[in-house]
């Protein structure tokens, strides 16, 4: 790092560019290209005739403009070509970046690529319909990596590990059960959320026949596609083209799609593009000058600066737009402060208010960043419409994320129960809630249900599978562990909030019992497709809780104030909980609904209320049209739970 006397104090009195033609506006007369580094003492901008190698056709010494800005203007169609920028800094020159509003590279995105982006638009993309999405209760999200979804021999799919793999229909596995898209199609889930699909550093895109695998959270260029989930990364535009027909397809077959972004570091530190375009400015420093790791990766970004905030908002304003995507997850969200997180809502809601946002309401380490200001689990009631993950009910179904060998309510682990209750109401203020026995925190901390994402497990730790073998009592049976994972499903899909799956649980899915497989080979990560005639069974049982959930809309409460109207817990003996949902709750109008989950590992009889109820979900089945009529005593197998509804009078 070299110590420059900077013509400012700090970085905090760097000036703000509100425009918004930073990196290069392109037609065919002229290409124009802005950077923003205040400190600079000059800036090169250097052309190449290719995104690798190849030839270095001119520099020119770009001139300072306002706002902290440096410009330049070629008279000349450069469409095809090549750009970096070049900062310096005193005497020093840095290393050459493509700049950070780069939105098309070459291979490996150390280049930025001149286009025309009219040319990567599929047919008719200017008539793309997004799903129709009513509420925000009404989501249901399936969380996939782009590789695992498609890479297996048994997926049939041809395009494995691209994004045109979800443009193919018709796949099959060995077996003749339907994978790829039409397998989603089949589940019923309404939105696909994909790991981190923009340009990350840690796979070479030269050598993709080398099969690196990477969960992609190390992020290099932010406002444009991997390049190595495409057919050729070589060529800039093919990236964007399959990715936007990857949008459209899934946008065709009635999916909506959520992007994972990680705004909260970079995979380089002084060699990320942030650092070269205005060192320090874009990154938190603790007091000794070293750089703060709130990310667990080496740095942290600082949202609360304004040309980060404005890169933040920018970003997704130009995935939501460009690329109509539809919901953004954003990871290790409590990095950012809660300002940020707010003016992303406005921003995207002046765009479409469809749009969901939701993230991790917590930092992998302490950050400099007061915990007052920023985007934790804590401080969700100062978010405007966007969604945390509950870690809460997560970890009181399967057990304890800190100690592995604890199992949960699932495994009939006692003193989990407020916990799942929290969950259950969607993290609201519920009189019915003791918060002080809830696991990670001793409050209610939503404004309304549709802020929290209920769950049990993602591509972090270990999968749901591997998890109930875990923290199996010794003794238990391979019954006994499909029964934990129906339940513990069962309570995701019934609760009110936002329920979330990990790709393949619906089948099975394990991943060897290892807990980070970030970088593990495609044979850990992969869906083995086979598993779908397996555990046909455990497909079933997810698919008939999704349909039970779209069937009964009292299971998808949009206000605060209407779950606590409508959702009355009975008074059951521990490691029982059983709750009734008023029939006209959220427009419902037709049946009062009773859910009863028993995490014992033995039957338990349970007095129903009077009248006589139609039995939808018992003992791992489920049948929304109804198993059977029954009213008095109802035995309420080990393991599992039982879904009743009760016609009104």
């Amino acid at each position: 790092m070299t110590d420059n006397k900077s013509k400012y104090k700090s970085v905090d009195d760097y000036p703000i560019y509100n425009g918004d033609d930073l990196g290069f506006t392109y037609s065919s007369k002229c290409s124009k290209f802005k950077l923003w580094s205040p400190d600079a003492t000059a800036v090169k901008l250097n052309i190449y005739d290719e995104g690798i190698n190849g030839k270095l056709l001119e520099t020119y010494i770009m001139q300072p403009d306002r706002n902290g800005t440096w410009f330049y203007k070629i008279d000349d169609d450069l469409k095809g070509k090549f750009y970096t920028f070049q900062v310096k800094i005193n005497d020093s020159w840095l290393a050459e970046t493509p700049g950070i509003w780069a939105k098309a590279a070459g291979v490996n995105g150390n280049r930025a690529a001149i286009i025309d982006f009219s040319e990567t638009n599929p047919d008719d993309w200017k008539n793309d319909k997004k799903p129709e999405l009513k509420n925000f209760a009404d989501i249901i999200i399936y969380e996939v990596h782009m590789r695992d979804f498609s890479v297996s021999p048994t997926s049939g799919i041809t395009n494995k590990g691209k994004f045109l793999s979800f443009t193919e229909t018709g796949t099959k596995s060995p077996e003749g059960e339907k994978t790829g898209i039409d397998h989603l199609k089949e589940l019923g889930v309404t939105h696909v959320h994909l790991l981190p699909v923009f340009d990350f550093a840690s796979i070479d895109e030269t050598n993709l026949e080398a099969n690196e695998y990477n969960w992609g959270y190390d992020p290099q260029n932010y406002n444009l596609p991997e390049g190595g989930y495409s057919t050729n990364p070589y060529e800039p535009k093919t990236r964007i083209r399959e990715f936007k027909e990857m949008i459209k397809a899934l946008h065709y077959h009635g999916f909506r799609v959520i992007i994972d972004v990680v705004f909260n570091h970079t995979f380089f530190n002084e060699n990320s593009n942030l650092y070269l375009t205005a060192q320090k400015y874009f990154y938190r420093y603790n007091a000794d000058g070293s750089w703060s790791n709130a990310s667990g990766c080496f740095n942290e970004t600082a949202s609360e600066r304004q040309m980060m905030r404005k890169y933040i908002v920018d970003s997704v304003k130009y995935w939501a737009t460009e690329y109509h995507i539809d919901g953004f997850r954003f990871d290790l969200m409590g990095i950012h402060d809660i300002e940020t997180m707010n003016c992303v809502r406005a921003a995207l809601d002046k765009i479409d208010t469809s749009i969901f946002i939701y993230g991790e309401g917590w930092t992998a380490n302490t950050s400099p960043l007061s915990e007052d200001l920023r985007a934790v689990k804590r401080n969700t009631k100062q978010l405007n419409n966007i969604a945390v993950f509950c870690d809460d009910i997560r970890d009181a179904l399967r057990g304890n994320w800190f100690n592995p060998k604890i199992g949960g309510f699932i495994s009939g682990v006692e003193g989990n129960e407020e916990s799942v209750k929290l969950g259950i109401t969607g993290a609201i203020k519920h009189p019915q809630v003791d918060y002080s026995k809830v696991k990670y925190i001793n409050r209610d901390y939503t404004n309304a249900p549709t802020q929290l994402i209920n769950y049990v497990s993602c591509h972090d730790d270990l999968c749901l599978v591997d998890k109930i073998k875990e923290t199996a009592p010794t003794n238990a049976t391979e019954d006994e562990l499909l029964r934990f994972n129906k339940l513990a499903q069962t309570v995701v899909f019934t609760s009110q909030g936002i329920p979330f799956i990990y790709a393949g649980e619906e089948i099975g899915r394990n991943k060897k019992g290892i807990h980070n497989t970030f970088n593990s080979p495609d044979e850990i990560n992969q869906i083995d497709w086979t598993n779908k005639a397996k555990y046909r069974d455990i497909f079933e049982y997810y698919k008939g809780l999704i349909t039970l959930r779209k069937s009964y809309s009292a299971f998808r409460m949009n206000l605060a104030s209407d779950v606590r109207k409508n959702l009355k817990f009975i008074k059951t003996e521990k490691k029982f909980i059983a709750y009734l949902i008023d029939g006209r709750a959220n427009n419902n109008a037709w049946e009062d609904i009773i859910v009863i989950l028993n995490g014992n590992r033995n039957a338990v009889d349970f007095k129903l209320l009077e009248g006589k109820w139609k039995l939808l979900c018992h003992d791992g089945k489920i049948d929304i049209n109804g198993i059977a009529n029954v009213q008095g005593i109802l035995r309420i197998e080990a393991s599992s739970a039982s879904i009743l509804a009760r016609a009104l009078v």
